[in-house]
């Protein structure tokens, strides 16, 4: 089958390898310029040169025995290496975080910069100007419920019932390092993650942070300005750390709508008589190996091509 899949983070790439090697064409749509979704990295020049922050997904865990084989295959190409101060089964993307993501993307037929607003059925299905056998939405959930409501009713509740937790992200590179021995601060008060990621492997520039705040303050500061989100996650840094002694040479914020998935622990979704289906983390759990299983998953529900 000729398979149209709208999201091409972990979960609509997985599902659309496993796919290919079932016989099948997936093509793939995203809004975004280029492979990461919530494992992007963004780079900021500064004084001191180029600052890069994974301002999403801070590591990955590998426990399913799949997704290990998975992540080792990603070790030997140099796409991933282990990252203690998140545990001892974490990693992160090398150079950055998308590294996984990039090299998953260039083996596979991607539309980028492509929003697609709704799906047409009439016997197949119409994406955008294209036209498919099947579809699959592989977006956060609430971005599900308003593709598949007139599809499927119940794949777009059990979206809706899947609540995202928003998280503001603050960014600040330093002319000096943060005087701490810690690279990863978890639950200090409003921020929920603080990360040094230029102490990440396979990086380089200057000294650069990545603070997430709490699911808590996010929600209540859902639409405070950016600057005052900078001002404040800063200014809790401080307060922790003791003092900021570096200057701060260049800051980014950005606010992640959808960041900690809910989940409606049903691990994929394949209504085989329309031929509609849907995965991603918030269909098993909030892990970056939940969207890679769900992605798996749904590919083994289509089945192999005839």
């Amino acid at each position: 089958m000729r398979i149209g899949i709208i999201g091409a983070g972990m979960a609509g790439l997985s599902c659309a390898h496993a796919l290919r090697s079932q016989g099948h064409h997936p093509v793939l749509f995203d809004k975004g310029r280029g492979p990461g979704g919530r494992m992007s990295t963004r780079r900021v020049d500064t004084p001191l040169g180029e600052a890069a922050f994974d301002h999403g997904a801070q590591y990955l865990t590998a426990r399913d025995p799949a997704f290990v084989a998975q992540v080792e295959r990603w070790a030997q190409d140099r796409h991933v290496a282990r990252w203690s101060p998140a545990g001892p089964d974490a990693w992160v993307g090398t150079p950055a975080m998308n590294a996984p993501i990039r090299a998953m993307a260039a083996e596979c037929d991607v539309r980028w910069n492509t929003a697609i607003a709704g799906l047409c059925h009439d016997g197949g299905w119409r994406i955008g100007d294209e036209r498919f056998d099947a579809a699959i939405v592989a977006v956060p959930a609430e971005q599900v419920a308003p593709l598949v409501a007139d599809h499927d009713g119940a794949l777009a509740d059990a979206a809706r019932a899947a609540v995202s937790d928003p998280c503001w992200t603050v960014m600040a590179a330093f002319d000096g390092p943060v005087p701490t021995d810690c690279d990863r601060f978890a639950d200090i008060g409003i921020i929920g993650s603080a990360v040094r990621n230029s102490a990440k492997p396979g990086r380089t520039g200057p000294e650069a942070w990545v603070l997430q705040a709490s699911a808590g303050w996010s929600r209540a500061h859902i639409e405070d300005e950016p600057d005052m989100i900078a001002r404040a996650l800063l200014a809790a840094f401080a307060d922790h750390i003791g003092a900021l002694s570096p200057t701060i040479i260049a800051t980014s914020v950005h606010r992640w709508r959808y960041a900690k998935t809910g989940t409606s622990a049903r691990g994929a979704f394949w209504n085989a008589e329309i031929r509609l289906g849907a995965c991603g983390d918030w269909l098993l759990g909030p892990r970056i190996e939940a969207a890679w299983l769900s992605g798996q998953q749904l590919a083994a529900f289509v089945g192999p091509a005839r």
